[in-house]
């Protein structure tokens, strides 16, 4: 999307003028309708702005032999202007046909083909009709949905489904208005196959039923990539009175077991910014195939296996899917440009939570390894893709979910915090929650309400405008101080000098000390240096796997050989797109490497969602 105008800008600051530092969400609603018209999505081919869906039903059928989802969607509609024409957005569906609420078989027709963002869906419509319902089904092009055989799953019985809309996936399964800038309610009829128990970012069942039907409501308005379906063999075990874990029965306990502080996450998360919204915290932990880390669907967390380590050691995670709670799916970037304000103030809260149950130290550590990603992701991103209000007009929305968003989006609202100090940014943190949740905004919103309502009020100036608008990282962001990879480093000192693997004091390290270590070796460690190293700690035989992801990597570069029987393991079973594109990216940089990576792969790929594939067939130039 290509920069707003300079008259888009003076409208924001005309219109904005209206939002004191006392601004009540009356206000902001008030303001946010003036400028609504103005914002675009680049990335829908809807026209959401002007007939838009308010709720969607969804009465569906589950197939696993056919790998299809079937059935039907109504659509409540708005249309306050009398237009003639329903568009929605879909991309590799089959659409049966579609009715009006009175029964009559509606007109449609499709407009053109983009390769990127699918098929607008054009149905006909006049005043009078209030709702439509489609009929249709998904196909093999699918990409949101991800089939997996019964041996890709942990309890190698029964296959498994789950769904991925983050970006723009939904209108691969569902025929929507597929932008973030549109909030709806919704509601579900799932049929699955005997024995199987079906799940979604809704009220959720606890426990199968003889029918095979599950009903499904979600009476909160959320942005559509929030709809998720998750179908297989599993079961739920409670945290407390409204957190729980679903799994595979195979896994059930050592999830609850890793997962049994979630409870007093919810709680620690509402004392600093105000009552969770969305009734129930649950999570449900997917086969290893998941493409993410985890995924902020409400109500219903998808998370990785990759975070069961046995020491709950990488539960910030869950911190940071919590946190989505009110960064994102509460308050939501109103477009993919504006990605930052969904991930940037969320790993900030993560942070906060993190600190409030395990200390400052801990965080001081995660906020290091944060910003070694951000130094990296730099040095490789283009210009245009280091801003945090981004330019994406025909780019995939995937290309500016890097760490720019994340940690640059972390590091600018911690600069603020330190500024004006962390009790007024916390009243202020807490009234923008407040005063826009369950609403979409844009950056220059949000820099505006900033300014207006913390920064002029209390005499402060930053260079906000470079933060948000200029590439690579400002000089006056935030330094870390943490003691404890002081310790780490004297100990990669004494090592490289001498190549004892004794001097290493390890024994009481975290995980956080060891990736710090891992990063952290010298460019000059030979292979004969790294089989000490794991001859001593034997980290190619982790159960943890941000440890094995980094250790791998580094093997990788220094031509360890060890790790070889580890790594195609490793690789052919672990979906998460984080581990893999640096660790076939690491391979393909020689032509060994490279062939070594195509002969992994092309076991791998049929066990990877799209979102995964998609990437490592561009890391490894390959056209399937």
């Amino acid at each position: 999307m290509k920069f707003l105008t300079k008259s888009f800008l003076l409208i924001c600051l005309i219109v904005l003028s209206a939002c004191s530092s006392k601004a009540t969400q009356q206000d902001v609603s008030e303001t946010m309708s003036s400028i609504d018209s103005t914002i675009i999505d680049m990335h829908t081919l809807s026209n959401y702005k002007s007939v838009s869906s308010s709720h969607i039903h969804l009465d569906i059928e589950v197939d696993f032999t056919k790998k299809i989802v079937s059935g039907s969607v109504t659509h409540e509609i708005l249309n306050p202007n009398n237009e003639n024409h329903f568009i929605l957005d879909s991309k590799n569906l089959f659409i049966e046909y579609i009715e009006y609420d009175n029964g009559e078989t509606a007109s449609f027709a499709y407009g053109k083909v983009d390769e990127l963002l699918g098929t607008p869906l054009i149905i006909d419509i006049d005043s009078d009709v209030k709702s439509v319902t489609i009929h249709y089904n998904t196909t093999d092009k699918t990409e949101a949905l991800d089939w997996l055989m019964p041996e890709q799953t942990d309890g190698k019985v029964s296959p498994f489904m789950y769904t991925q809309g983050q970006s723009i996936f939904t209108r691969s399964w569902i025929p929507i208005q597929d932008t973030p800038g549109l909030r709806i309610t919704y509601s579900a009829n799932v049929k699955v196959p005997e024995g199987m128990l079906a799940v979604m970012s809704a009220s959720n069942p606890v426990e199968r039923n003889e029918s095979n039907s599950y009903n499904f409501n979600m009476p909160q308005p959320i942005p559509c990539y929030l709809i998720a379906l998750a179908v297989g063999d599993l079961v739920f075990a409670p945290i407390d009175e409204r957190t729980g874990v679903y799994a595979e029965k195979t896994m059930l306990e050592d999830c609850a077991y890793e997962l049994e502080d979630m409870g007093q996450m919810v709680t620690a998360a509402e004392e600093l910014y105000g009552d969770y919204q969305w009734d129930r915290y649950d999570v449900i932990v997917l086969p290893p195939s998941f493409p993410f880390g985890g995924m902020e669907n409400p109500r219903l967390t998808f998370a990785t296996p990759t975070i069961i380590a046995g020491d709950k050691s990488l539960t910030a995670l869950i911190a940071h899917e919590l946190a989505h709670s009110w960064s994102g799916n509460l308050v939501t970037n109103a477009t993919w440009d504006d990605f930052w304000l969904n991930e940037g103030f969320t790993v900030y809260f993560e942070r906060r939570i993190m600190e409030s149950l395990y200390g400052k130290d801990y965080v001081e550590m995660l906020a290091l390894l944060g910003y070694q990603d951000l130094q990296g992701s730099i040095i490789a991103l283009k210009p245009d893709l280091q801003l945090l209000k981004l330019k994406l007009n025909g780019l995939h929305p995937d290309e500016g979910m890097s760490d720019i968003a994340y940690e640059k989006g972390y590091f600018f609202l911690r600069l603020i915090e330190e500024t004006v100090g962390r009790d007024k940014f916390d009243v202020f943190l807490k009234d923008y929650f407040n005063n826009h949740k369950f609403q979409t905004i844009v950056t220059e919103y949000f820099v505006q309400y900033l300014n207006d309502n913390l920064l002029v009020p209390n005499d402060i100036v930053l260079n906000v405008e470079q933060w948000v608008y200029e590439p690579g990282l400002p000089n006056n962001c935030p330094s870390i101080v943490c003691e404890r990879f002081n310790d780490v480093d004297k100990g990669l000192v004494s090592f490289h000098k001498s190549s004892d693997v004794n001097l290493i004091h390890a024994s009481n390290w975290s995980t956080h000390e060891w990736l710090h270590f891992i990063r952290k070796l010298n460019p000059e460690t030979t292979s004969e240096q790294m089989k000490l190293i794991d001859d001593k700690f034997k980290l190619t035989q982790s159960g943890n796997s941000e440890i094995l992801a980094a250790w791998f990597e580094q093997s990788i570069r220094f031509n360890y050989r060890g790790i070889d029987a580890a790594l195609e393991k490793f690789l052919t079973r672990i979906g998460r797109r984080k581990f893999l594109e640096p660790l076939y990216t690491a391979l393909a940089a020689t032509p060994e490497g490279k062939e070594r990576a195509i002969s992994i792969y092309e076991k791998a790929r049929g066990n990877y969602h799209y979102v995964s594939f998609n990437t490592i067939d561009k890391v490894l130039g390959l056209n399937i």
